[in-house]
């Protein structure tokens, strides 16, 4: 069984249709590549998924749970968490501080929040800049510093909103391999991400969203040689990816 799902999620803005019979199935282990053109609908999902927006039709699943009407807070209790596309971190503390924050807020059990917190920060490479105050950080480290933060509450998924954005190719690269490393030890991550070679690389599953809907969802490889997805962008080839 799927550890999140979305079944038919709508969400109408007056006379705007967003979101239209969105469904997703996210295992375990794995990562999905959420993409799509600006407007797509991508954050708005992402938004019903976290219980910042409610649907105006559909269900939400975490663990064979409906979390449909729960606040955010309980799905987070849950074991769900989320990064936002703006960075918001707490410039003036300091990286481990940032973290440390996130450690004492979370339920779940754990030894000393410090402890907890320098843990985080060497799984995503940033011990060595646990004394700085997070305002010093480059765009890749600060990346990295709100993934551990949302690791800290050990979830059981992941919803990461542009990762990539900003970094350069070493940078996404230690992006790129942190994530992997998660999923090995079996968190399910959702990426919305703008990087298309990133996604078709990084991916076990890729849904493209187009006017709300869902366009396609496949592998790397079946996305890019989707004819519906082809038809929708004709810039798209095998060679090039998806679009964004």
């Amino acid at each position: 069984m799927p550890v999140l799902e979305t079944h038919d999620i709508a969400v109408r803005f007056g006379g705007h249709l967003a979101l239209n019979a969105v469904d997703l199935d996210i295992e375990a282990g794995t990562l999905t590549g959420l993409i799509g053109p600006n407007g797509a609908g991508k954050t708005t999902t992402f938004n019903v998924i976290t219980g910042l927006l409610r649907a105006t039709r559909g269900r939400v699943v975490l663990d064979g749970l409906d979390i449909t009407a729960m606040a955010p807070h309980r799905r987070a209790r849950l074991g769900l968490a989320r990064t936002f596309q703006r960075l918001e971190l707490f410039g003036s503390l300091t990286v481990r501080d940032n973290v440390q924050v996130a450690v004492e807020a979370s339920d779940a059990p754990r030894r000393g929040t410090r402890a907890a917190a320098d843990d985080l920060l060497e799984l995503v490479g940033l011990s060595e800049w646990a004394d700085l105050r997070a305002d010093a950080l480059s765009t890749g480290n600060a990346r990295l510093l709100e993934l551990a933060r949302g690791l800290a509450t050990r979830p059981r998924v992941l919803l990461l909103d542009e990762p990539a954005s900003g970094l350069d190719e070493d940078e996404s690269e230690r992006m790129a391999a942190t994530l992997a490393s998660l999923t090995g030890d079996g968190l399910a991550i959702l990426l919305v991400e703008h990087d298309v070679p990133l996604v078709m690389r990084l991916c076990d599953v890729v849904t493209v969203l187009n006017y709300g809907e869902v366009l396609a969802t496949g592998t790397p490889n079946e996305i890019q040689a989707d004819e519906a997805v082809i038809a929708a962008y004709p810039g798209h080839t095998p060679e090039t990816g998806a679009p964004a």
